[in-house]
């Protein structure tokens, strides 16, 4: 990974705050270039594309911020519901209900009195894992040009 510099991030007068990346965090590969490309190659616009089919399947914020607790191991309902703050029991089950029809997530129910219901990705679920890491470490990396963007603290 090499650090470049663009020409608003060496004459920073000119520059917004979503337009340089910060000195901390360096342009990560895959390049611009290469990502325009490759977008430019996908028909996400098309309804039949599986990348539009992915979008409109995960592309929320709920089921996001499960995706993203499952990678990091195995959990039980009850721990999703305590670590995903704000979500309601309804709306999780929703999720999880979906994610396991798409194969992305195994149920698994334990024979014991109360049942115990754990929920894991299956090997495709796990292909995701990177791409959705990738997207959080992006987040982190820009924090504060987001912030500033968006006005919060």
């Amino acid at each position: 990974m090499t650090e470049r510099t663009t020409e608003r991030e060496q004459n920073p007068s000119s520059a917004s705050p979503l337009d340089a990346s910060p000195a901390s965090a360096p342009l990560r590969e895959p390049s611009w270039g290469r990502a325009v490309s490759a977008i430019q190659s996908i028909d996400v616009f098309n309804v039949e594309c599986g990348a539009h089919q992915v979008i409109a399947r995960l592309g929320n914020k709920w089921t996001l911020l499960v995706m993203y607790s499952l990678v990091q191991g195995t959990k039980r309902y009850t721990e999703l519901q305590r670590q995903i703050k704000g979500i309601s029991p309804k709306m999780l089950t929703q999720v999880l209900r979906n994610l396991e029809n798409d194969q992305l997530v195994c149920r698994k129910v334990h024979p014991v009195v109360p049942p115990m219901v754990e929920y894991s990705f299956t090997p495709l679920g796990k292909s995701i894992a990177e791409p959705l890491v990738e997207l959080c470490i992006w987040a982190e990396e820009h924090d504060k040009m987001l912030r500033a963007a968006w006005q919060l603290k």
